[in-house]
This record gives C-alpha cells, sequence and structure tokens, in this order.
C-alpha cells in the first residue's frame, strides 16, 4: 500500500504480439480495456498487456474496442502477478489529433478507497499516430492475499493531454 514505484518507457509505432497461452483469455477480458468510444481528441485505446517485467512472460493481455467509459468492467488476472517484483504495462494507443502532454494518473481502489496512485507522462504525440507505451511498476513490499483482492480492487485510469480530460477507463479486477 503506496509502497510501489513505478518507472516508464516510450515506444513509438510498435506491439507484442500474442501468446498461445494470452490468447486463450482474450475473449473473456476483451471488454476490459476502453477503445470503441473515442474523446474530442480522438483518443483510442487499442490493447493493453501486463507482463512479469524481470521475465518478459506475458500474465494478461486484451485487444478490446469495447468502452469503459460507462462503468467499471471485468478482468480476470493471473493471481500468479501478485508474485511479481515488477509488472510491465503495455498500452497500444492512437490519437488522431496531436496532444503536447499526454499523462494518465491511475489509482487503484479497495473497497471503494484509494490505497495506491500513480502518474505516468508519455509527453507529445504526433497526430494520426498509434504507439505503444510502457510502465514499469514495481510491487510493494507486503501484498494482500489474491483471496482478499480479488473482486475487491477497480483499477481507474484516467488519461489527459496537460489538464485536458480525455478519457476514464475502470477495470473490476478478479484473480484467479
Amino acid at each position: 500500500q503506496g509502497g510501489s514505484s513505478s518507472k516508464e518507457t516510450d515506444f513509438k509505432e510498435s506491439s507484442s504480439p500474442a501468446t498461445p497461452e494470452a490468447e486463450e483469455k482474450t475473449s473473456r477480458d476483451n471488454q476490459a480495456i476502453s477503445g470503441a468510444k473515442e474523446s474530442s481528441a480522438g483518443f483510442t485505446i487499442n490493447s493493453m498487456n501486463m507482463k512479469n517485467a524481470m521475465t518478459g512472460k506475458v500474465l494478461w493481455e486484451s485487444d478490446s474496442t469495447q468502452s469503459m467509459v460507462d462503468g467499471a468492467t471485468k478482468a480476470y488476472i493471473p493471481k500468479e502477478i501478485l508474485q511479481c517484483r515488477a509488472v510491465s504495462r503495455e498500452i497500444n494507443f492512437t490519437s488522431a489529433l496531436e496532444m503536447s502532454a499526454f499523462r494518465l494518473v491511475q489509482r487503484v481502489l479497495f473497497h471503494g478507497n484509494s490505497i495506491e496512485e500513480w502518474n505516468f507522462e508519455f509527453g507529445f504525440v504526433i497526430p494520426g499516430s498509434t504507439n505503444s507505451w510502457q510502465q514499469i511498476i514495481e510491487a510493494a513490499d507486503e501484498m494482500m492475499p489474491a483471496e482478499v483482492l480479488s473482486g475487491n480492487v477497480t483499477i481507474v485510469t484516467e488519461f489527459f493531454n496537460g489538464d485536458e480530460f480525455i478519457a476514464k477507463s475502470s477495470v473490476l479486477i478478479y484473480y484467479e
């Protein structure tokens, strides 16, 4: 709680291939990321994945084009992710318009109460571009068990261009 840290890396115009293991869960997890509705800035999330940052093993991914703007959707994530010392999250997104200060704020809610918050800055986004953005999130020293967290944790992510709100996603996490 509050003890994790983050690092970020920008990757533009690239995307990771899906693994057979990750593709098996795609049908259930396709609801778990924003994409169908574009904001006034023409912003769309195309896909997202999470990997063990030490080994590169894909633990979860989704290539959904369904929107999460109208309420929380669900994601089923392997509980082994809680054993990782660091998790790499990659977001593939498209922006129709130029953004000078693209960033996101992510909050972790446990029973509706904020227990962690991260701020990530991407910076300049070329108009009409598709980009991949990777963030490394280091685990807290002590992690609650999957049985306690499952169904009780919501990840709320808000995307901004500077102070201008672009989009919001809300995902209720289940560990399996």
